[in-house]
């Protein structure tokens, strides 16, 4: 570690935040001697977030406080006023309703400094709360310290579009006039990444979390990027994206440029893709609509990086005038990657999408590995107070399934938030002379899993030697997807509830016992009040 100074402005802002914005101050502030001072932007706040603030300040010299006279509806406009405020050679950026994690500032400072880089990143944690799970962001462009003399040799740099995990040298940013849309612009880091990366800056990245992303789904207000049921939201990201593509564009970086149309179609386009189910005819509509004008200007070299699932769904899209085949499209944009039945050919054979729209041909699966294929699994969950099943179902992709020979099926339930394996077990899979699917059981005991939200995760076993990972789709009808109470002789009564994610995976939610009972009845009852 080098011998620092104090040489970096933590930007603080907020917006009716007085439940967060102190803990995100304090945890500026406990970065040490590094952090010169930290500068809190107030966006007129009406919650009292101000005057605490100012009692903070009262009690800190390195906190200043800006508070703005009108709300700027966005994120960016306070985040401007905090850099043009800040004094010191290098700046960061943190929101109020986020923590710095020990140490952050010193990784990212060392290394702008012992590689003379304009810009340092490092790995930002997502923590959903209040379950606390954490989900890295990125994790392949921070596996490892390294130098990139170049944005464009690294061109993933592209796909990490948060502003928070990083540290810039201020004169860099005030040279190159890099600065955030103003105003309300959900998806401002979007822009500001671009227009970093366009000025192609020496990039230090460290493995180090310097960030934690403190996401809350069932918070009363959600953040802009959260908030996608409105099809408002759909169409500022497309624009944000629009503009990052123009930036990198016209600044020469063709690659990069191109980067940001993979990362849509990978990203944007597969989360949304997923949740297409959820809303009305109205907003299904408007989003089919916008998203072809979109796509429309994209010419064939942005789809060939893009991986495969993306693809697909970006070419039904474009095919077809109508939204359709919602299902399909949803486990296509799954991850893992769920290709459902039928499995049409066109005229020559040549795997398609449907038998009417034969135009979005699909023969990449006839040479793409077999770990990689988007085998589709049903799964059926028949709980009983004695003897609860779960049984599978492989389908034939094309005649692949079966040139690799599908043998066996291991099925692990995970609980959801804290990782932990309830249930592993390998079971064979069969198929009778003729069929073109393979079916396994699976015997479960529900009652030893405990209470909590199971994902069930599968590995596909090959005669070949290869294997595929999955999820499964999860089977609705008769009954079973509903939740059931089941006597149990441990817990007196479990309450089993079969669900579908957004991404049409099977997963299941226990709560075991009487107590366990009424606190599913009182979570439900929150959820229909708020």
């Amino acid at each position: 570690m080098l011998l620092q100074q104090a040489q970096v402005t933590v930007v603080v802002i907020g917006y009716d935040d007085a439940a967060h914005v102190a803990d995100a101050v304090r945890s500026a502030l406990a970065q040490g001697p590094a952090v010169h001072e930290v500068i809190a932007v107030d966006d007129c706040s009406t919650d009292g977030s101000g005057d605490l603030l100012e009692d903070l300040a009262a009690a800190e010299p390195r906190l200043r406080v800006v508070r703005r006279r009108a709300n700027s509806g966005g994120c960016g406009t306070p985040r401007n006023d905090g850099l043009d405020a800040a004094t010191t050679p290098y700046v960061m950026f943190l929101d109020s309703d986020d923590v710095l994690p020990s140490g952050a500032v010193t990784a990212l400072l060392d290394a702008a400094e012992e590689d003379d880089a304009p810009v340092a990143a490092g790995l930002c944690v997502r923590r959903e709360l209040p379950s606390g799970r954490e989900t890295p962001w990125q994790p392949e462009v921070y596996a490892r310290r390294a130098l990139v003399p170049h944005p464009a040799r690294r061109e993933r740099l592209v796909h990490d579009t948060l502003c928070v995990n990083k540290l810039y040298r201020t004169a860099f940013l005030r040279d190159h006039g890099i600065r955030f849309p103003e105003g309300r612009f959900p998806y401002e880091d979007f822009v500001f990444v671009a227009r970093v990366l366009a000025a192609g800056p020496r990039v230090a990245l460290v493995p180090d979390p310097v960030y934690v992303w403190q996401v809350r789904r069932s918070a009363a207000r959600l953040s802009l990027s959260l908030d996608r049921a409105d099809i408002a939201n759909w169409q500022a990201r497309i624009e944000a994206d629009r503009l990052s593509y123009d930036i990198l564009l016209g600044a020469g970086e063709k690659r990069l440029a191109r980067a940001t149309r993979t990362r849509f179609l990978d990203h944007s386009l597969r989360m949304y893709a997923r949740e297409l189910d959820l809303r009305g005819a109205h907003y299904r509509r408007a989003w089919w609509d916008l998203t072809r004008a979109y796509l429309n200007c994209f010419d064939e070299g942005d789809f060939t990086p893009a991986p495969a699932p993306g693809r697909v769904v970006a070419r039904v899209i474009l095919a077809a005038e109508e939204p359709r085949d919602l299902g399909r499209l949803k486990e296509m944009a799954a991850r893992p990657a769920r290709l459902n039945p039928p499995y049409a050919r066109g005229a020559d054979g040549t795997p398609v999408w449907s038998a009417d729209l034969p135009q979005v041909e699909l023969e990449h699966l006839l040479v793409r590995p077999v770990h990689l294929l988007p085998a589709a699994v049903d799964a059926e969950l028949r709980p009983r107070a004695r003897g609860t099943v779960l049984r599978l179902r492989l389908h034939e992709l094309y005649g692949r399934m079966a040139n690799a020979g599908p043998e066996t099926v291991e099925v692990e339930f995970t609980e959801r938030d804290d990782g932990r394996v309830g249930f592993a077990g390998t079971v064979p899979l069969t198929a009778r002379p003729g069929s073109e699917h393979w079916t396994a059981e699976v015997p479960l005991d529900l009652a030893a899993l405990g209470s909590g939200t199971w994902d069930l995760r599968l590995r596909l076993r090959f005669r070949d030697g290869s294997r595929r990972e999955t999820t499964a789709h999860a089977v609705a009808g008769a009954g079973l997807l509903c939740r059931r109470a089941l006597p149990s002789t441990r817990h007196g009564v479990l309450l089993v509830q079969p669900y579908a994610t957004h991404a049409g995976a099977l997963a299941l939610r226990l709560a075991p016992g009487w107590r366990g009972l009424t606190e599913v009845v009182r979570r439900r009852l929150r959820r229909l009040l708020h």
